[in-house]
């Protein structure tokens, strides 16, 4: 039993067969998502490569846990104590490569429509030369001539394809708001408990974005300081409640007759936690009181001590990497690419209401399936890709840009440190309150685009 599996393994690693487990009990895996969690995992595993580099404390035990490091560094010319591998250069070259990598692959399997031809059996197996090739081009990035120069002009490349990406991230945040409504929608008319689940899950999103707007008021303002921090609340919390207002105005509701206030829930929350976020990442403010400086508008539970740092990152830093990989791997289905092409007469007719409703495929029809000793794989490509393989390419790629100018705390790089990633600075305060605004007109676009271009909307 234990030869068919390695066999299998080997095919999966070294030629164009599917990827599975060798445990046959695990349930059966659909071609599509095997390939996309394997690229998810090359990209968890450069991400988390990138995250060490970032750190002097993992730099120190490495330097106390292995013999002769000193020596080492010297034999592969990396400098004193390995200078050139760790820091944010080194962070832009491995991204770099990681970069290229998933760049080059969009170029490759570029009007790719089925799973049956040479391209597409090399981008659903190989796995074993294409982490090879992975790896040979994040340790190329080491080797380009004129790095200062390749430096400078690479934070601005990563900058725009950082942009690019967060814009793709927020679109599929509004689809998914539209997308949960009108699944739960679908079921109202055959069961009314999921019109009491729609009620009740509106009513917990409302309850918690007006909760985190008391919060923020009364930890993250204060009478003498944080000027910002109450303009932005009031704007953002002003702008939630004025796209409340439109999701069910009489002239949105002729047109979009599913609108309704859940969309609008999960968009305040969203822009809430943005806005909190900010307020977390702008540097502390100092009143002086009683004769002493006093920090203000801070997180009241944050006492400063090491061990809640480090806490706080790696939550921080596992939610951040979470939406990248989310972002990534639905952001390339048949109905996410239609929602970014703001057309919703993409959707089908009739939709079956499901509590999860956003983990099923695009399609339940597969040809044929692969049983033997290990996990069953479904080959569900054969006469049309549920994906497209360019574009799930190119936004891992600019995914990687993200990660990387992320990492590097975006424009203030300088001796930055992967423990400090939510640690303050202006740069990422503007980018994530941007975010919200961005988010906030993206979705008041998706409710006044059908009055603006009715004929683009038509059925």
């Amino acid at each position: 039993m234990c030869t068919p599996c390695c066999v299998s393994q080997l095919a999966c690693c070294c030629g164009s067969a599917a990827c599975s487990c060798c445990c046959r009990c695990c349930p059966k895996i659909k071609q599509s998502t095997g390939t996309r969690v394997m690229y998810a995992l090359y990209f968890l595993l450069v991400t988390i490569i990138c995250v060490i580099m970032m750190s002097p404390t993992v730099e120190q035990e490495l330097r106390d846990r292995i013999p002769f490091y000193s020596e080492l560094c010297e034999k592969l010319n990396a400098g004193e104590n390995c200078k050139t591998l760790v820091g944010f250069s080194a962070v832009y070259k491995v991204c770099f490569g990681m970069f290229c990598f998933f760049f080059l692959f969009c170029i490759f399997t570029i009007r790719v429509n089925n799973s049956t031809g040479w391209r597409a059996a090399v981008h659903n197996g190989f796995w074993l030369l294409k982490f090879i090739a992975l790896a040979a081009c994040c340790a190329g990035g080491f080797f380009l001539p004129e790095q200062e120069t390749f430096l400078e002009v690479w934070r601005y490349v990563g900058a725009a394809g950082g942009f690019i990406f967060l814009a793709i991230q927020l679109m599929l945040l509004v689809e998914f708001a539209h997308r949960w409504n009108t699944n739960w929608s679908s079921g109202v008319k055959y069961n009314r408990l999921w019109y009491a689940a729609l009620a009740f899950v509106t009513l917990m999103l409302f309850t918690a974005a007006v909760g985190a707007i008391a919060f923020m008021g009364w930890f993250y303002t204060d009478p003498e300081a944080c000027l910002l921090n109450k303009i932005f609340l009031g704007i953002n919390g002003s702008l939630c409640l004025i796209i409340s207002l439109l999701a069910i105005s009489p002239c949105i509701q002729k047109l979009q007759p599913t609108s309704g206030l859940l969309q609008p829930g999960v968009i305040s929350v969203y822009v809430m936690y943005l806005t909190f976020s900010a307020f977390t990442s702008k540097p502390k403010e100092m009143v002086e009181r009683d004769g002493v400086n006093t920090t203000v508008c801070v997180f009241p539970l944050n006492s400063g001590t090491e061990g809640d740092k480090k806490i706080v990152t790696a939550v921080g830093t596992i939610i951040l990497f979470g939406c990248v990989l989310y972002s990534c791997l639905t952001s390339t289905t048949r109905r996410s690419s239609a929602a970014l092409r703001v057309c919703r007469n993409s959707e089908p007719e009739y939709e079956r209401a499901r509590c999860c409703f956003c983990c099923g495929d695009d399609t339940d029809e597969y040809d044929e399936e692969k049983t033997g000793s290990g996990q069953n794989v479904v080959y569900d490509e054969r006469e049309e890709t549920i994906y497209s393989y360019a574009y799930f390419h190119f936004v891992f790629s600019l995914g990687s840009l993200y990660v990387m100018m992320t990492v590097t705390n975006w424009f203030h790089y300088d001796n930055h440190k992967i423990e400090k990633l939510l640690d303050g600075s202006w740069s990422v305060f503007w980018i994530k309150m941007a975010s919200c605004w961005v988010c906030l007109i993206l979705y008041m676009w998706t409710l006044v685009a059908p009055l603006v271009c009715p004929k683009r909307f038509e059925a």
